[in-house]
């Protein structure tokens, strides 16, 4: 019985992670996770009571995945800047997967308290990555220098979920740039 639970909340989550990379938002309702699960609508409320629940399990789940992605790109160099240009570039890689968009579809706005939380965490852990590198190149504030470079990323994330007029290789190789050289750009 356990076991079935369990397949039946992964198939929740993975018709989640559909709705949400096709439609957005909107697209996340519950009849639609009972339709594409094959599940009565009851019975979808009996593993999540609500929209902000099934993205705060999305995100317990895949965050930790995205994190060891990144953490591997950036163990996989050898000097600090070599870090740092892993650390943007994973994460804009990961813009293309389908776990990554299913959880930036749906807005932080529309969770509880508790779910943002947990999702600030999240970020903070992946922020927590950079701080040693940043450290290493002589930054006199990593911690703060790391969220910063966290907002080029994430600027970034945007301009490539919008589909921005520039090729995505092109807004990564600006974040890349930004992030190692600054405003200056060389």
């Amino acid at each position: 019985m356990a076991e079935h639970r369990t397949m039946q909340r992964a198939a929740l989550l993975d018709a989640a992670r559909s709705l949400l990379s096709e439609g957005g938002t909107d697209a996340l309702t519950f009849p639609a996770l009972a339709e594409r699960t094959g599940l009565a609508r009851s019975s979808v409320y009996e593993y999540f009571r609500s929209r902000g629940a099934v993205v705060e399990e999305l995100c317990a789940v895949d965050f930790p995945v995205w994190a060891a992605e990144v953490e591997a790109a950036m163990a996989g160099a050898d000097t600090p800047e070599g870090k740092i240009e892993a650390y943007v570039r994973r994460q804009l890689d990961l813009v293309g997967d389908r776990r990554h968009r299913a959880v930036v579809a749906i807005s932080a706005s529309e969770l509880d308290d508790g779910a943002r939380e947990k999702i600030r965490a999240a970020h903070g852990g992946l922020v927590a990555m950079i701080v040693e590198a940043l450290g290493d190149l002589g930054q006199p504030q990593p911690r703060l220098t790391a969220m910063f470079l966290q907002g080029v990323v994430d600027a970034a994330v945007r301009r490539i979920e919008l589909g921005a007029a520039e090729d995505p290789s092109a807004i990564a190789e600006a974040a890349v740039s930004m992030a190692l050289h600054g405003v200056r750009g060389t």
